[in-house]
């Protein structure tokens, strides 16, 4: 268990004892970790979670204090925690606040083209439509950004003419409503090995049976996937076949045929998670499957979120007009609609030409991120780890050399204010337990240097301490 969550459930304990009363004044972070011999961040990751558990209340300038004790409710109190599914911890997201966060993959907010945005944003605002852009709207999305994406992509020879599109909150929305229609009902499903944390979770939560198909340096391993469309038949792939996450690896361009070329012969639903094509910084750029496929069948996602402005959840997905429908249909009975200003304000930012500029900084700053996060894996990871090289995205995939794990690499960081996500998250057959994936699109490259040599430096001193165990009583934490 991480040391700051061993130290928030001593407090915890001690405060469950009433050992410490409702206003008792804790220590601040500082002293306290001076005295337990510990890093300061351990000591704020552990108070971060002893307020979110509600037993203590942090007050800027202050310091952080005991919570008050709510009177007890009159009669018995429900079980919920027996009425509740289990929570699928594999999937819940590191407590620890950590200074250098390898663990999300999204861009970097400093980045952001803030006037611009919100210039453009009082324009939509101020303008004539804005009354019938804030009423409910379609499910499919806003008109006028809808058009704007189908014909963009009809030029660029993706969209066919029986095809459609409908925005997403997201690409994850996206996946969400993919995996209700093809994945449901024990129905088997292929699926990259590693893969996606995020569609692991909508697709275990429709109930698919998963497939998994390993991703090495040129993507989806295609003789290992025909031999599963021969032997089980599934009814559906999902692949990311540019700067896959969490491998960052890209399907080259004769693969893409042959794969698009199975989907047809084995009458496969191919499904393109498109999300990360835009970010290439060197290379040549690849035809995406959408394209590549004649008969118009593949189902192509994207989304805006990974080029600009994550938290406004832009994502649509082009495919025949009939599976349009459907999952118009489907995302009315969750949402009803998505937000509508948001898109209008992203069509404005992209008809201005501003979206073209940003993704061009974009661009550039992602490729020192990349080389920087390269050069400071070649220096500073102990020898015989081995690591991707992608062209672009926003991830690495490490494979740490036996014995370490990643979850033990994990222990040793956090302590250390770093932060990433081990390999099991993305495990759809293999454990991947010596793998973890750093995603660098959030951090300077400065950050980026200095978290890696952090993560090589635990990691030669685990490996240190493998080659030369310890017998001595480890000290308990108090």
């Amino acid at each position: 268990m991480p040391l700051y969550k061993q130290l928030a459930e001593s407090m915890g304990d001690l405060i469950a004892r009433t050992q410490a009363q409702t206003g008792d004044r804790l220590p601040p972070t500082r002293k306290l970790a001076r005295q337990l011999g510990l890093n300061r961040t351990t000591v704020s990751a552990a108070y971060r979670l002893l307020e979110e558990s509600g037993l203590i209340t942090g007050y800027v300038g202050k310091g952080s204090f005991v919570a008050r004790r709510e009177a007890a409710a009159p009669g018995p109190r429900r079980n919920w925690d027996a009425i509740l599914p289990p929570l699928d911890s594999l999937f819940l997201p590191s407590t620890a606040k950590a200074e250098i966060s390898f663990a999300t993959s999204r861009p970097n907010s400093e980045a952001f083209p803030l006037a611009h945005f919100r210039r453009l944003s009082k324009e939509v605002i101020d303008g004539p439509d804005a009354a019938e852009i804030l009423q409910l709207g379609s499910p499919h999305g806003f008109p006028p950004l809808r058009r704007y994406l189908i014909e963009q992509s009809a030029a660029q020879g993706i969209a066919r003419p029986g095809d459609g599109l409908i925005v997403t909150n997201g690409c994850q929305q996206a996946l969400d409503l993919v995996s209700r229609l093809f994945a449901s009902d024990r129905r088997s499903v292929a699926v990259e090995d590693p893969a996606y944390h995020g569609l692991l979770r909508v697709l275990a939560r429709a109930g698919a049976n998963l497939i998994p198909i390993p991703v090495g340096e040129a993507g989806l391993d295609l003789d290992g996937l025909e031999e599963v469309l021969q032997r089980q038949r599934p009814a559906l792939l999902i692949v990311t076949p540019s700067f896959q996450n969490p491998t960052g690896a890209t399907i080259p361009l004769d693969r893409r045929k042959r794969l698009v070329e199975m989907a047809q012969r084995f009458d496969l639903v191919l499904v393109e998670n498109d999300i990360y094509s835009e970010l290439r910084y060197q290379g040549n750029a690849l035809p995406s499957l959408k394209e590549l496929d004649e008969t118009g069948n593949t189902i192509l996602l994207r989304s805006y979120s990974k080029v600009a402005f994550p938290g406004l959840r832009v994502g649509w997905v082009i495919a025949p007009h009939s599976v349009i429908a459907r999952l118009a249909d489907a995302k009315q009975i969750s949402d009803l609609h998505s937000d509508q200003l948001s898109q209008a304000v992203l069509l404005r930012f992209a008809e201005s030409g501003e979206l073209a500029h940003h993704l061009e900084r974009t661009r550039r700053a992602g490729a020192e991120r990349l080389n920087a996060a390269l050069r400071a894996c070649e220096r500073y990871l102990p020898p015989r780890s081995q690591f991707s090289r992608p062209e672009g995205g926003m991830s690495l995939w490490i494979e740490l050399p036996a014995p370490l794990t990643a979850d033990s690499l994990l222990a040793r960081v956090q302590e250390r204010g770093v932060d990433f996500l081990p390999g099991r998250f993305f495990s759809a057959g293999s454990s991947h337990a010596r793998n973890l994936r750093i995603s660098f699109g959030g951090l300077s490259p400065e950050e980026i240097t200095r978290g890696v040599q952090i993560l090589g430096d635990a990691a030669r001193e685990l490996a240190a301490a493998a080659a030369n165990p310890s017998f001595e009583p480890a000290t308990a934490l108090v």
